[in-house]
């Protein structure tokens, strides 16, 4: 009898264990890519992505210094595009487009390392949608095309607006007229409700240029007319 009551109670003063599932029980968290586009990619992305978010980095401007031998223009006669460089105080406005899928991000990287093959360097950066706020997403993907002309042969560097200008007229490549880009880019920015005085100063100098081409050639041939 008094081994029954020893044996009652040392059950009853044992801890009672409870299994508790935590999440490393379960299947692990897959982490999102996020790329940050501040050219073409805000118009025409060409992969899966999830979700995209206007908004902006700090510390960088958009500017039209690198040259384009594959997309807007030839080896012979380049084409410029936009890419970035460091600006205290300043902040460069974009999409950043989130991927979620291992399948969707492989196909995003390898579409942007043909498209992007001549950007030279990949950041990962803040990125922002109020300007008095924590980042909205931390380590987003940037590709920047550098100064360094050792890894970057493209690089044309900053130039007169009218020499970009007349140089944006005049190219052309696999992608289409270099003005195109000019101008797709100016009104995907407006349609998103940022202002790039750059991006809108080259614009109405490459259509006042365009303007008075026209206006010679209309004169050229009333001329030939009389």
């Amino acid at each position: 009898m008094l081994c029954n009551w020893i044996t009652l109670v040392s059950l009853l003063l044992s801890p009672i264990i409870i299994p508790i599932f935590t999440s490393s029980s379960t299947s692990p968290v897959k982490m999102a890519m996020w790329v940050f586009g501040y050219g073409s990619l805000i118009w025409k992305t060409g992969f899966p992505f999830d979700e995209s978010l206007p908004g902006f980095i700090k510390g960088y401007r958009r500017v039209f210094h690198q040259g384009s031998t594959d997309h807007r223009g030839t080896p012979e006669f380049p084409g410029r595009t936009v890419t970035l460089e460091s600006a205290d105080g300043e902040v460069c406005w974009g999409v950043a487009y989130k991927i979620t899928k291992e399948e969707d991000k492989r196909d995003a990287l390898t579409h942007l390392e043909v498209r992007e093959k001549q950007y030279d360097q990949k950041e990962y950066l803040d990125f922002f949608t109020e300007s008095n706020s924590e980042p909205a997403v931390t380590g987003v993907m940037v590709y920047i095309a550098s100064p360094d002309k050792k890894s970057n042969n493209n690089y044309l560097g900053p130039a007169s607006l009218e020499d970009i200008a007349k140089q944006i007229v005049k190219a052309e490549g696999p992608s289409g007229p270099n003005r195109d880009y000019l101008f797709n880019l100016e009104e995907a920015l407006a349609q998103l409700g940022f202002k790039d005085k750059h991006v809108t100063d080259l614009a109405n100098q490459v259509r006042h240029i365009l303007s008075e081409t026209e206006e010679s050639s209309v004169d050229d041939g009333t001329a030939n007319n009389v």
